[in-house]
């Protein structure tokens, strides 16, 4: 597609900028004294920029007829408003009129002639009567002869100093001359006709008749209404004569109150016999502005081409924009506006007209022009010219538009929507997908344009433009509409002086400018009131902390900028989110792994020697300054509320909601910006025990889910957190640092505790990780045999190929080599344990032998020896009896009614020592119903080089609190 400029081009005057804001207003009486421009001058000329309307069409064929007695109306009165054409109407009228050539020299007049049935027009005289050409008090000369009337003037036009001489009299005693005179007058005359053009201005000077200085030389108020009166009676009575009068349709235009009653007694006095005709409709204007502006199209495919697109792209954007874009015959809108998009057109008739002193035709001829020479000369590229286009940097431009606005509206344009300072370019200049299009400006323009008059004027609904409004006046085929919407919600986020109802996103909120700043500007400036260390350090913590809202169920706990004397040193796995001046950055990553470094070393004033439970989560030093900035912004849109409420700011009703849904929305954004901020999970790590420490950066995803999940995933897939652990990686890590050095023997709690200390170690997820792959490993014999203990080189509870009982803070983990010595050793010494226990059995009770049987190969072994079996030796009697002496019953022995026991219990196990002897003895002895079961707990600590104070002081603390039987130091 073509741009517009290639296929249509500007009149000339337009082109070069020559055009006057004289030559945009008709003037009648230049064109009677041969002193218009010549496309006013000229009948041909004129005919050839002119659109007929309808209305005008109408209008000259009852001119036409009435001038050839065929007809017609007498009296016409073109009543628009200021602008709408009533002048051009007349010119129109006067060159029909007063033609002298032939009339198919007149474009668009020879069918005209055809409608009224007629084959020719007589020529006919012309009299104007401009109300702003005379004063009524000052007498005006025509020729040698003083005229001081209107009635004189119309007397000298239509027949000179005859027709002059009929009237004298009335002329000279400022007296309207009667009906049955005027219709001497016309009648002699005849075919005329007579335009009254300005009557309000001139009728207006006269005073009231009460008035001593009322008379003047042009007559009296009274007067000259019944020579208006007067004639419109007699216009009736000549069958080819007629008057045509144009009156102002407000009065604001009639001016003062002596024009407000001109205007009212003329209404009345023409609506007696006129026909009232309103000759410019709003969509005849496309036409009437083109023509005026442009010369014919060049290339009707190429214009056609483009108008199709247009079309073809507002339906497949459907819903997007407004209703009236997708019939059928918005094609047929764009190709009667071509190049002007239809949306410029109702904006300006449907807002910018309604402004009292912009005027329908001349006014928006006047603002078009300057546009179009601007985009000229500025090599605009644009297929139409959309709202959008209009160069609010061009002071010529911008001037024609505020010009009829309030004052005030030059900042606003110069600060939020239009040239080198203003937000917009500012905007586009750091996003390159809005400044590639201008997405910015384009939509600041349109909202200006769509919104400013009604800084002047109250219309009735909703203030402002809807989003499908705003992007109808911005987008054109190969552009994405999302860029545009995008633009506009970063726009309602930023500008100033740019206002918004309801939720910004949803397609019914409206948006408008006002010469008024918004509460935004308030709200930039409390900002710069709330600290870094304080005020915004505190928001930003409630803000991570709802950003990593939901079930981190990776972690035992969660710490906020929490300080490392604060986090606790112990087997709970943590997840640390760091303070803002503790940021992460690809190229500047050592400021963030210092501070990581402390927690890792200290706990306060103590070393810290699980370090091995601490993960990190950074901010990304790119978007901390965004993070920040969305803190003060909450914090000074809550601080405005605030004083809303308590009364210390006055704002109105629509303020007030602003500002209680701009609070709503930042806070809602802030837990946003503080998920794509803490992005960086920092996980220490050691290689082996003699290499440095480092620490790995890993990003979390912001465009998932939620950000626990996302960590948790990352956790899982970089296997910084183990949840389940293979027997092999505990043989592999049992290999490398313990067998060799310790008997191929490791208490298992030993091995736990290095896990939370030492990073070069697996980090698991929590002590059930562990024993869970104890007992796993412990299933077979390949990875590793265990013993409840051990005593000297006896091992209590020796198993290998069987899972133990309990996993006990006691756990001995043994190598499968040494593990099977083990088990060698215990059956060799079981055997022969068994072997003299038979041998004592046999000779204490006279048996002959007993047979000791060996254990099953998967039987493991206890430390009681073999089964020692008797075996019975069958003498002939009592086949079935013991083998016993007596074969009586033994003799029952007594209940035992008293347990007791005590165990020493390591304290860094403590917790899962008193979980084993709960379940496996204190259970046991309480489900006996007729048991009473007590438990005594003594504590003994002995500190040889003295306790500290913290440490006493928490101790004695925490003993009150649980109400100790006894506690006491030494």
């Amino acid at each position: 597609m073509r741009p517009w400029r290639e296929i249509v081009l500007p009149h000339p005057d337009v082109l070069e900028g020559t055009f006057q804001q004289s030559e945009f207003a008709a003037d009648i009486t230049a064109v009677r004294r041969g002193r218009a421009p010549r496309e006013y001058q000229d009948a041909a000329a004129f005919f050839e920029r002119t659109f007929i309307t309808e209305g005008m069409r109408l209008l000259l064929t009852q001119v036409a007829q009435r001038l050839a007695g065929r007809g017609g109306e007498p009296v016409i009165q073109l009543q628009t408003a200021f602008g709408g054409g009533k002048t051009h109407t007349m010119l129109a009228v006067y060159h029909l009129a007063t033609h002298r050539g032939p009339l198919a020299d007149l474009p668009g007049i020879p069918a005209l002639i055809d409608a009224a049935g007629l084959l020719n027009l007589p020529q006919a005289r012309v009299a104007i009567l401009d109300g702003t050409a005379h004063a009524p008090g000052q007498p005006w000369q025509q020729g040698s002869q003083s005229v001081r009337t209107l009635w004189g003037e119309l007397a000298w036009q239509l027949g000179g100093r005859d027709g002059y001489d009929l009237l004298a009299d009335a002329d000279h005693t400022g007296t309207s001359p009667g009906k049955d005179l005027l219709v001497t007058l016309l009648a002699q005359y005849a075919p005329c006709v007579i335009l009254i053009d300005e009557l309000v201005a001139y009728i207006r000077q006269f005073a009231d008749a009460g008035a001593q200085w009322a008379r003047l030389s042009g007559g009296t108020y009274d007067s000259n209404l019944s020579f208006v009166q007067a004639l419109t009676e007699a216009a009736k009575l000549v069958p080819n004569a007629i008057v045509l009068a144009s009156l102002p349709e407000s009065e604001v235009e009639a001016g003062s109150s002596l024009g407000i009653a001109a205007l009212r007694a003329l209404e009345k006095t023409f609506g007696r016999v006129q026909a009232l005709w309103k000759p410019v409709a709003t969509e005849e204007a496309f036409e009437i502005v083109r023509r005026r502006l442009f010369e014919p199209v060049r290339d009707p495919a190429a214009r056609d081409q483009v108008c199709r697109a247009f079309a073809d792209l507002y339906i497949s954007e459907g819903a997007k924009l407004p209703a009236e874009t997708q019939e059928g015959r918005y094609l047929d809108r764009l190709r009667q506006a071509y190049p002007i998009h239809p949306e410029v057109f109702d904006r300006l008739y449907e807002d910018w007209t309604t402004i009292d002193g912009f005027q329908r035709t001349r006014g928006v001829l006047k603002l078009m022009a300057k546009v179009i020479y601007r985009l000229w000369q500025d090599d605009n590229q644009d297929r139409f010219i959309l709202p959008s286009s209009l160069p609010l940097h061009d002071g010529s431009t911008r001037n024609e538009l505020t010009y009829y606005l309030p004052p005030g509206w030059d900042p606003v344009i110069e600060a939020d929507i239009d040239g080198p300072r203003a937000e917009t370019t500012e905007l586009e200049s750091r996003e390159p997908r809005f400044g590639q299009i201008q997405a910015a400006r384009r939509v600041a323009r349109t909202l200006f344009f769509g919104s400013a008059p009604a800084s002047v004027i109250t219309k009735s609904g909703s203030r402002g433009l809807d989003r499908a409004r705003v992007l109808l006046g911005c987008l054109q085929p190969g552009q994405a509409s999302a860029v545009y919407l995008d633009a506009l919600t970063r726009l309602a986020d930023r500008l100033h002086y740019l206002n918004s109802t309801g939720d910004q996103a949803a397609d019914s909120a409206r948006f408008w400018f006002d010469t008024r700043a918004n509460l935004r500007r308030e709200m930039e400036d409390r900002k710069r009131r709330f600290d870094d260390k304080t005020a915004v350090r505190s928001r930003l913590e409630s803000a991570v902390q709802q950003a990593l809202a939901g079930s981190l169920a990776a972690f035992d706990g969660l710490h906020i900028f929490t300080p490392h004397a604060d986090v606790p040193d112990d087997a709970a796995l943590r997840l640390i989110a760091l303070p803002p001046e503790a940021w992460y950055a690809r190229e500047e990553s050592r400021h963030a792994f210092d501070i990581v470094g402390e927690y890792l070393r200290s706990n306060g004033a103590r070393p810290r020697y699980r370090a091995n439970r601490l993960l990190f989560l950074a901010p990304d030093h790119a978007i901390l300054a965004r993070l920040r900035d969305a803190a003060r912004v909450a914090l000074a849109w809550d601080s405005i509320v605030s004083d809303v409420q308590e009364g210390r700011l006055n704002i109105d009703q629509a303020q007030r909601r602003q500002a209680e849904q701009e609070a709503k929305s930042a806070a809602a954004a802030l837990p946003r910006v503080a998920r794509e901020c803490y992005r960086w999970l920092l996980c220490p790590v050691l290689e082996t025990p003699a290499a440095p420490v480092t620490i790995e950066a890993f990003s979390v995803s912001t465009a998932g889910g939620a950000a626990a999940r996302e960590i948790e995933r990352v956790c899982a897939d970089h296997e910084l957190i183990i949840s389940a652990w293979s027997p092999v990686h505990l043989r592999a890590i049992l290999q490398e640092f313990y067998w060799p050095s310790a008997a191929d023997v490791v208490e298992a709690h030993t091995v736990w505790e290095d896990t939370l200390r030492y990073l070069y170690l697996p980090r698991l997820r929590s002590r059930g990780v562990f024993d869970s792959v104890i007992t796993s490993g412990a299933a077979g014999r390949d990875f590793f045999a265990t013993a409840l203990g051990q005593t000297g080189e006896r091992f209590d509870g020796f198993r290998f190929g069987s899972p133990p009982p309990v996993v006990a803070s006691t756990l001995r983990l043994i190598s499968p080599t040494r593990g099977a010595e083990i088990e060698e050793q215990i059956r060799q010494a079981e055997a022969a344990r068994a072997a003299a226990q038979a041998a004592a059995i046999a000779e204490k009770n006279g048996v002959d032998s007993y047979v000791v049987e060996e254990r099953a190969n998967d039987t493991p072994p206890t430390g009681n020896g073999p089964i020692v079996r008797p075996q019975t030796v069958n003498t002939g009697g009592n086949t079935g009896g013991s083998t016993q002496s007596g074969g009586g019953n033994p003799p029952p022995q007594p209940k035992a009614r008293v347990y007791h026991a005590s165990a020493i219990i390591p304290a860094l196990a403590a917790k899962q020592a008193f979980t084993t002897l709960a379940d496996e003895i204190i259970a046991l002895l309480a489900g006996d119903p007729n048991a009473e079961v007590t438990l005594t707990l003594e504590i003994s600590a002995r500190f040889p080089q003295g306790v500290g104070e913290q440490i006493k002081r928490a101790v004695s603390e925490n003993a009150a609190a649980l109400k100790l039987r006894h506690s006491e130091w030494e």
